[in-house]
């Protein structure tokens, strides 16, 4: 009997030492989730040739692909743009500088390898004027590129980024006739901070594209066409079944949309290495009013009203999804499943190889093809 009670003596102390462990993870899991992160460093400069204005990039998935994109730099360039592969092996891969990098600069080697392309605006030559979006959350601010139609284009960016990503998307939506209102969220860092500065993965951010189509049929909009990015999707799906502007909404165009974020999370887990039961209890924590505080969201996350595809035949628009199969980050399997659940409304052109936001950059030709036609298609078009 003493030496039994000794060993549970040792297993009680062991066993709230794990338990403990245990949801130190679920907790640090779940705050991952929410919280806007810093850009990551996702890639390393290994030479620069400011003679060739070529630039060697240490080989990821993302760095190898064909295309125009940008990379997010310290030290004298902030941000530069990326051109043609020129050679690669199996470490490293030699680009075509874009942007002029003088010589002496100096260029740290860490670097964020990303598709913006676009940086700013005033880059696409095209008039454009900042604006106010009075939002629950405070005043946002966006870029309208005003055009002639009374569709106007309402474009939400994703998860980490900023207004910038939608810049690529301005050029073929404007050639249609089509004004552009490139808006901001709560805490992406151009809009206001919400109380507790954490995401709600589109359960609140909803609401600031809702101020967002205000805005727009108080100047001229008719209707408007949501078209969201990443996470930006997982906000116009929201938004398309939840805002008093819905009847407004006339078409929903998503790029590597998040359309369900269990599917997101589970997979992004399984590729850093965290097994189930981990994901689901985090995901759990989230969902839950007793424990979504400590898992740093300011407000228990409803996984199940951002499940679009329980949720399909509530969705009552024109749907185009553009998403390649080898995302890498945002899996296709949710759109494939929303393009199932409803063919009567949804158009998902196949794309492959170009990974996540960044059809675009690899192919942008049939990128532009696929808008333009939907667009037409569906009488959204200034001249239609």
């Amino acid at each position: 009997m003493k030496s039994l009670r000794h060993a549970v003596a040792l297993l009680v102390p062991a066993l709230f030492a794990l338990c403990a462990g245990v949801a130190f993870l679920v907790f640090s899991i779940g705050r991952r989730v929410v919280t806007p992160a810093a850009r990551a460093a996702d890639t390393e400069i290994l030479a620069v040739d400011t003679g060739a204005q070529t630039i060697e990039l240490a080989r990821t998935p993302d760095t190898e692909l064909p295309g125009r994109y940008g990379l997010f730099t310290t030290g004298t360039y902030g941000y530069v743009k990326l051109g043609a592969i020129l050679s690669s092996d199996a470490k490293q891969v030699r680009r075509k500088l874009l942007t002029q990098v003088d010589s002496g600069a100096r260029i740290d080697r860490p670097a964020g390898f990303n598709g913006w392309y676009y940086s700013s605006p005033t880059e696409l030559h095209l008039p454009w004027e900042p604006v106010l979006i009075g939002s629950p959350a405070g005043p946002c601010p966006a870029w309208l590129f005003p055009a002639e139609s009374s569709t106007w284009v309402i474009q939400i960016h994703g998860r980490g980024a900023t207004r910038a990503e939608c810049l690529r998307a301005v050029p073929v939506l404007r050639s249609m006739g089509l004004p552009n209102l490139v808006v901001s969220y709560r805490n992406d860092g151009e809009a206001p901070r919400s109380r507790g500065g954490s995401y709600a993965l589109g359960a609140t951010e909803w609401q600031d594209v809702d101020a967002a189509i205000s805005y727009a049929l108080r100047h001229g909009a008719e209707r408007v066409v949501l078209m969201g990015w990443s996470m930006g999707g997982a906000i116009a799906l929201q938004a398309a079944v939840s805002s008093a502007n819905r009847l407004a909404i006339a078409g929903l165009v998503l790029d590597s949309p998040v359309v369900d974020w269990r599917t997101v999370l589970r997979f992004q887990a399984r590729e850093t290495g965290i097994i189930d039961p981990l994901p689901t209890l985090a995901m759990n924590a989230l969902s839950s009013p007793l424990t979504a505080r400590i898992s740093g969201a300011e407000e228990a996350i409803p996984f199940d009203r951002l499940d679009m595809v329980a949720r399909a035949e509530e969705l009552a628009v024109p749907i185009l999804i553009l998403h390649s199969d080898d995302d890498g980050f945002v899996p296709v399997d949710s759109s494939r499943a929303l393009a199932e659940a409803r063919p009567d409304i949804v158009t998902m052109p196949h794309f492959t190889v170009a990974r996540h936001t960044k059809i675009w950059n690899y192919d942008q030709t049939d990128w532009n093809a696929a808008i333009t036609a939907w667009l037409r298609e569906n009488r959204f078009s200034a001249s239609e």
